[in-house]
């Protein structure tokens, strides 16, 4: 049985949220190609997971390191893993990254073994500008740029990215003139998510 592992981190609801639309029709197709699988659906915003403490991080008997043992066997468990990443402020949500503190377990999933190598990995990174190159704030991409960096050095994913952008163009008069360009990212977005999920 199929298993996808779905990671909400938008502080908005779904009919606000670019990353959760998103992924939402990722997950859609996903459970049409599944139509026996599971998902398992961890919104970061409604039910955070607490930061990494000492505790956590390095006693093994403690309550905190069974609560991340279960945030790890999420992920292991998983077939393939979907993220909604937006970005604030240039960079993920704290929760987010709060997650990737807890699922990161050297020894196990990181480290010389990583239990999860080769598991494919969909990241919508949503963001309300434009980081591409060549714009004027290319230089201030953290979203991507880390998450390519932590879920393939460190946990050994295999990563696959879907970027919305220029979110904010509807909302913002100073962006009125972007808001065609918005439309075809959101769209563009929409496909490559149906097309990413029934490749899986």
């Amino acid at each position: 049985m199929a298993t996808l592992l779905h990671v909400d981190s938008s502080v908005f609801p779904a009919d606000a949220s670019h990353s959760r639309s998103v992924a939402a029709a990722f997950r859609h197709a996903w459970e049409e190609q599944h139509p026996d699988g599971v998902v398992i659906h961890r919104d970061l915003a409604a039910a955070p997971v607490p930061h990494i403490t000492a505790e956590g991080h390095l006693d093994t008997g403690s309550a905190a390191f069974a609560a991340r043992l279960v945030l790890v066997d999420e992920l292991e468990r998983a077939d393939a893993v979907l993220i909604g990443a937006p970005m604030y402020n240039f960079g993920i949500p704290s929760t987010l990254k709060a997650w990737l503190d807890n699922v990161i377990l050297l020894g196990r999933t990181s480290g010389g073994t990583m239990t999860c190598q080769g598991k494919p990995v969909t990241v919508v990174a949503s963001r309300g500008g434009s980081y591409e190159q060549g714009t004027p704030r290319e230089g201030f991409e953290f979203v991507r740029n880390y998450l390519r960096a932590v879920l393939t050095d460190k946990l050994g994913l295999e990563v696959g990215f879907i970027v919305p952008e220029l979110t904010m163009a509807p909302r913002n008069p100073a962006m009125s003139a972007l808001v065609p360009l918005y439309e075809a990212s959101r769209e563009r977005a929409l496909d490559e998510a149906v097309v990413a999920a029934k490749r899986l």
